[in-house]
């Protein structure tokens, strides 16, 4: 039986960022340094895949620093941590390695420098998710106001309408934040910004990769996780730009070839934590049910890369 023609659209850039890259680097460099078994405090990344890769490789992951003993290494996942926690490890004489992707750590910076400045922190974030938690846990209780929607704008109570200043979650919707800034700055006219945007330059490009590829595909499949923030916004971005079929899927098991069927054209793009090999396994997947042929929507080239922290490249 001959397969049915499908034109197949690759995102790209698409898949892992450098702050994913550092703080997955970071665990196997610890296990190769210290042996297993090192303990990570939450996800490294929001990835099943990469984590349970870690775990094989002696990772264990736990959600407190309580349930980590004070003779083995601790790592800090790459969404951030309060500044309590590595206080509290300092406190119990532990190792600990801290994977904060380094454009969280401008965030928590920015946010430091406006509170020592006089000014009442805003946050633009999701309530729970470990970034907002981390970012937020850098001030005292109280200064930091967490704003989800432009809905929220409105009705958050500020100390001094003059004295205020606001930072975001780095895997937003680039367009939603717009809209909440523009609200914020309505409302409060004095405001001040991020020096430079706090949306990561991986979650814009791979936005803006989906709004380029979305209007050419009969359906858009996102590689990621449930429970990863940017790959949820990609799925957003191209129902948004005009495709009309857009899931999160984490393995090409999840694909519901039943809700495809007829469509001539597909999108493929993943979320900052998740690895090429299951960007390819969804590939193949395709290629086994059509005959592909294969265009790659390049919107951007990415060629940052962070050092990892200099406790690994020094000697046991």
């Amino acid at each position: 039986m001959t397969k049915p023609p499908l034109t197949l659209y690759l995102a790209a850039p698409r898949g892992f960022c450098a702050g994913v890259d550092r703080a997955i680097k970071i665990v196997e460099m610890a296990l190769e340094k210290w042996g297993p078994p090192v303990y990570v405090r939450h996800e490294i990344v929001h990835n099943k895949f990469v984590v349970d890769g870690l775990r094989d490789k002696g990772a264990v992951f736990v959600e407190e620093l309580d349930e980590c003993p004070d003779d083995r290494p601790v790592i800090f996942s790459a969404h951030g941590v309060p500044k309590a926690v590595p206080a509290a490890a300092a406190a119990r004489e532990m190792i600990y390695v801290d994977a904060t992707c380094p454009l969280v750590s401008k965030v928590h910076i920015e946010a430091q420098r406006h509170s020592d400045n006089g000014l009442q922190m805003v946050m633009i974030g999701h309530a729970g998710h470990p970034e907002t938690v981390g970012t937020m846990g850098q001030l005292p209780e109280g200064e930091v106001l967490l704003v989800e929607t432009v809905e929220d704008v409105a009705t958050v109570e500020v100390r001094d309408p003059e004295r205020l200043a606001y930072v975001t979650q780095t895997t937003l919707s680039v367009d939603d934040t717009a809209d909440i800034v523009a609200a914020l700055q309505a409302r409060f006219p004095t405001i001040v910004g991020p020096h430079k945007e706090d949306i990561c330059y991986a979650t814009t490009n791979r936005q803006e990769a989906v709004k380029a590829m979305a209007p050419k595909c009969d359906a858009m499949l996102v590689v990621g996780a449930p429970n990863s923030s940017n790959s949820k916004r990609l799925v957003e971005v191209g129902a948004r730009a005009g495709c009309r079929y857009a899931q999160l899927v984490q393995r090409a098991t999840d694909i519901d070839w039943r809700a495809l069927e007829g469509i001539r054209s597909v999108g493929i793009t993943a979320g900052a934590s998740a690895p090429e090999v299951l960007i390819n396994e969804v590939m193949d997947a395709f290629s086994e049910h059509y005959d592909v042929t294969r265009e790659v929507v390049e919107t951007a080239v990415e060629n940052v890369e962070f050092k990892v922290p200099r406790v690994l490249r020094e000697p046991a």
